[in-house]
């Protein structure tokens, strides 16, 4: 057995997932920021739920939603030949939604957090908003997203009970290492999974602390 093939397969999901999560989850936390709408509180509270959701309870409802008897499963094995479930693509689909509030919340509060003014003087300068938000609300939102970046990538490389329910532990495709380690446990190889997990602690402890290092030169530099 390749030691190293949960690692890798588990730093690819988590940097695949962190892409997709700032692709999508900046302009939806942009519009969530400055959206009057009354009711987006629920799409909030949608947007939470993984946060106190069990994660085999969202992951079984993934897996339905993307298995071989739903709509999305049928079409996705007709167009690509082969099932979304117990794939690593299902990993991405799951891993997204798993941590979507880690990114989304972020984002969100940087951007509320930018003062008012500065949008308004762009606006009465005849800036479109699209420029506005590259040139004034972006880098002013950087602490944010680079927060919400680095928490989504540290969350993701922690995941279980999703990424089992929705992949499963096929060796080199959806074996990653939280689920490597369950798996030596059950073996009884202790020595292994404390390789493991000793991997991703010192993973997460370098992710969190160059995110606090990050945010404390970037309080120094306002």
């Amino acid at each position: 057995m390749n030691f190293a093939a949960p690692l890798i397969l588990t730093l690819k999901l988590s940097f695949i997932t962190t892409v997709l999560l700032f692709i999508v989850g900046v302009p939806f936390a942009y519009w969530l920021a400055f959206t009057r709408l009354r009711m987006k509180f629920i799409l909030e509270s949608v947007i939470a739920l993984p946060l106190v959701l069990p994660p085999t309870v969202l992951g079984f409802y993934l897996l339905m939603a993307i298995g071989g008897g739903s709509f999305i499963g049928r079409w996705y094995e007709d167009v690509f030949n082969k099932t979304l479930a117990f794939s690593f693509q299902g990993l991405v689909v799951g891993s997204f939604f798993y941590s979507l509030p880690f990114a989304v919340q972020p984002f969100q509060a940087s951007f509320t957090a930018v003062d008012k003014r500065l949008i308004e003087a762009s606006w009465s300068l005849g800036r479109s908003r699209l420029y506005t938000f590259f040139a004034v609300i972006l880098p002013l939102s950087r602490q944010g997203i680079i927060t919400g970046c680095v928490l989504s990538f540290a969350h993701t490389l922690g995941e279980f009970g999703v990424v089992l329910m929705i992949g499963g532990n096929v060796p080199g495709v959806t074996r990653v290492a939280s689920v490597a380690i369950y798996d030596e446990v059950q073996s009884l190889n202790y020595g292994t999974a404390n390789a493991y997990a000793g991997c991703l602690l010192l993973l997460s402890f370098a992710i969190l602390t160059l995110v606090y290092f990050v945010n404390r030169r970037f309080v120094r530099t306002l």
